[in-house]
């Protein structure tokens, strides 16, 4: 597998992350596994230390998938908050999980459960907690 960029992940972030992911159902388990792979390889830093061009929990972003050549703004939040975020991506969901930690510019290629890859990037972050000083949402 080629290597992925870089990631860094809030430490409440990957505390609750890994919770879902040791709570996983069947449903969910091929995605649990990639987002533990993905917390395994990041950078965990203290939610005041993360840059403001990372992708962190509740963060809104626009990003494209390149494979589709699509562009789309999403905001990436646990699976229990889906319904109550209008342009909500559940991290639990194959892309959700795939954008954790990117920066600005990053670039994955990432598994999809169809047996296929896609290609994402991160194109800007519209709002990100940490940057507005919300350490613990």
């Amino acid at each position: 597998m080629e290597q992925r960029p870089p990631i860094y992940i809030n430490r409440l972030d990957a505390e609750r992350l890994q919770r879902l992911i040791d709570s996983a159902t069947d449903k969910e388990l091929a995605v649990a596994e990639l987002l533990e792979e993905e917390l395994a390889r990041g950078n965990v830093l203290d939610p005041e230390l993360i840059p403001d061009n990372v992708v962190s929990m509740n963060s809104q972003i626009r990003f494209t998938d390149l494979a589709r050549g699509r562009q789309m703004i999403r905001t990436l939040v646990y699976p229990h908050s889906v319904d109550s975020v209008e342009d909500a991506i559940s991290v639990m969901a194959p892309i959700g999980a795939g954008l954790i930690g990117l920066k600005v510019g990053d670039v994955i290629n990432w598994p999809l459960p169809n047996s296929t890859t896609t290609q994402l990037r991160v194109d800007a972050i519209l709002w990100q907690p940490e940057r507005e000083k919300q350490f613990h949402r």
